[in-house]
């Protein structure tokens, strides 16, 4: 398999919330290819048991306890992951979900925020001046969420916190771009519908036929690294990518139109987006 040019054997692969889902299944992809691999997490039985299972498949895969809102355990973990090699990628996957809408608590909201957005402010600030200023192949990947995009009505805190790291995640790509004409990349990870923790938290306990699994993502992320692309947005076993584009597409329009925000959902337009999406091509 083809793989992105940061993907090499001998370097290091920094995954955060690399303990369950979606980064477990990354660091198992990364550790494959040859590489070492550091996964990142709240200390516990879990992230012991990521590590174990990891090194059970013949890898050599370290743990390091870190609070993704805390700078300095970024910190520590760099100088971890640095001690084993040069670090070529680094994936900001760590997140949580906030819960209670609009209204919930300021402790609820600081959580998702210090979680889903400062976690990868961290990691790309301790991490990216790094990767510039060497000579090296480097990806760093934020994992994202559709939510981030078209703002679906709910659970706001989330939506904000993605809206507010793809944001990050295009500025990164923008200044990687001009300070190293794309040796670093940056990549936004939009996956779809995956049973993960996350979702077994909610009390689903066996995957829904709907979902994709966290493996499956991960071979599509590695699949569209190597392909180069930005946006890697995931289809599911419900939601393809047609449809996908088409949501987002209409989400913007609601700016460019001037309709009402979150138009989708508005009494007044919910009509006319379903003939939208009802039309072909």
């Amino acid at each position: 398999m083809t793989h992105h040019p940061a993907i090499v054997p001998g370097t290091v692969a920094v995954v955060t919330g690399g303990a369950s889902g979606i980064g477990l299944a990354a660091a198992r992809r990364f550790a494959a290819a040859g590489m070492q691999v550091v996964i990142a997490d709240l200390p516990g039985p879990a992230l012991d048991a990521a590590q174990q299972a990891l090194s059970t498949d013949g890898h050599t895969v370290h743990a390091q306890p870190t609070d993704v809102s805390c700078r300095a355990d970024i910190v520590a973990l760099r100088a971890a992951a640095q001690a084993l090699g040069p670090v070529s990628v680094v994936m900001s996957n760590a997140g949580r979900e906030g819960g209670g809408g609009l209204f919930a608590g300021e402790e609820v909201w600081r959580a998702t925020l210090e979680t889903n957005l400062w976690g990868a402010i961290h990691c790309t600030q301790v991490f990216a001046p790094d990767m510039i200023a060497g000579s090296a192949p480097g990806a760093i990947i934020c994992t994202g969420s559709k939510q981030g995009i078209t703002l679906p009505p709910g659970d706001t805190a989330y939506n904000v916190s993605k809206a507010a790291l793809k944001a990050l995640t295009e500025s990164l790509s923008h200044d990687l771009v001009q300070q190293t004409a794309g040796r670093v990349s940056a990549h936004l990870l939009i996956p779809g519908f995956t049973f993960t923790g996350l979702t077994r938290a909610r009390g689903v306990e066996e995957k829904p036929e709907a979902a994709w699994s966290a493996e499956q993502v991960a071979d599509y992320m590695m699949e569209r690294l190597a392909a180069g692309d930005f946006y890697i947005l995931c289809p599911d076993n419900e939601v393809d990518t047609a449809t996908d584009r088409k949501r987002m597409l209409w989400a913007a329009g609601d700016v460019a139109e001037n309709r009402p925000a979150l138009s989708r959902w508005h009494p007044d337009h919910a009509d006319a987006f379903r003939a939208y999406m009802a039309e072909e091509g």
